[in-house]
Order: structure tokens, then sequence, then C-alpha cells
């Protein structure tokens, strides 16, 4: 049976993933305010610093909440916020989860965001997840390489799966297995 979630800090060799915290307000408006950023994901580019402020406070009230919830990437060299991922879900029953992710363009292609999923994945199998989803939009080329970098082997198109930004989409699943934990 898998261990609850709980949100921990993991190091990489070029970034630590932490709690989000509200001293991350300019960093992170400045990848949320990038519409390359935002062109795949499911929320809307941030206008306004309010905006990011009050998508942190809910991150925060998740964390207090002991729920799922986006993490921080901060760069080790610079210091500064680049992105966030984490679980999306975290399901005990089915031992499965869902790994979601943004980062900022100046760090696209740099292996930053294969580098955090391969940490994610290795914090979900090491507690006994089975199974450790991702999903993107269909023309999202980076992302689909990422998860495949990550091991993970695509799975097939979800048709009209979510409604984002005023329009069904689809989206492309990819998943691992923790084939160790099921030997």
């Amino acid at each position: 049976m898998p261990e609850p979630f709980i949100a921990q800090e993991l190091e990489t060799g070029r970034m630590i993933i932490r709690k989000i915290n509200q001293g991350d307000l300019h960093d992170m408006f400045d990848y949320c305010s990038d519409s390359r950023m935002t062109q795949y994901v499911t929320w809307q580019t941030h206008t306004n610093l309010e905006e990011t402020l009050s998508f942190i406070q809910l991150v925060e009230n998740l964390y207090l909440n002991g729920e799922v919830a986006p993490l921080g990437i901060e760069d080790k060299q610079t210091g500064k916020l680049i992105g966030t991922c984490g679980f999306v879900n975290w399901n005990m029953n089915h031992a499965r989860a869902e790994v979601g992710y943004a980062i900022a363009s100046p760090y696209w292609g740099r292996g930053y965001m294969t580098e955090a999923v391969q940490a994610l994945i290795q914090f979900g199998f090491d507690r006994q997840l089975v199974r450790i989803e991702a999903r993107c939009h269909p023309d999202n080329i980076g992302s689909s390489r990422v998860m495949e970098k990550c091991g993970m082997t695509y799975e097939g198109i979800l048709h009209k799966h979510l409604f984002a930004k005023g329009k069904y989409e689809d989206v492309k699943m990819y998943a691992v297995i923790n084939e160790e934990l099921l030997k």
C-alpha cells in the first residue's frame, strides 16, 4: 500500500524542488505572464501580480491542509523560482498518481524539467506507487519529450478530456510503471 502524499523538499543536481511561498511572487509572475510558456497549460496567462498572489495563497492553503499541491522549482545557481512541478493527484487506493509541470521559457530544452520529473517519479516509486501518469496538449512536443526521456510510455489520446480556456481539448496520456514493485 502506498504512503500518503506529504509535500517534501527534493533536490537534484541543479534544482531544489520545494514549497512555494509569497516570496516567490515576482519570479512566478515572470513566467506565468509569458504567453509562450502558458500556451499549452490549462490556466490563463497572468496579467497582474494579484493573479499570481491568489494562486500562491491557494497553494499555501493546500499545503496547510495536507493536500496535493504544486511545488516550486528553484534554480540552485541563481536562487530564482523558474517553474512548478508536482503531483496533480495521488490515489492511494489504486497506487497511482499524476504529475504536472511548467517551466519558464528560458529554461526550455536544457533538461531542467526532465531532471525535475525524474525526481518526482523516484519520489512516488519510493512511496510504493505502481503507476505515475502525465498528460499534455497534443501539440506540446517539448512536454512529450520530457515524458519520454523520463521513461514514460505514450498510451494514446484522450479525446476532449478537459475543458480549458473556453474549449474542450484532447490530451496525450503517458505513464510509467513501477516494475520493481510488481515483482
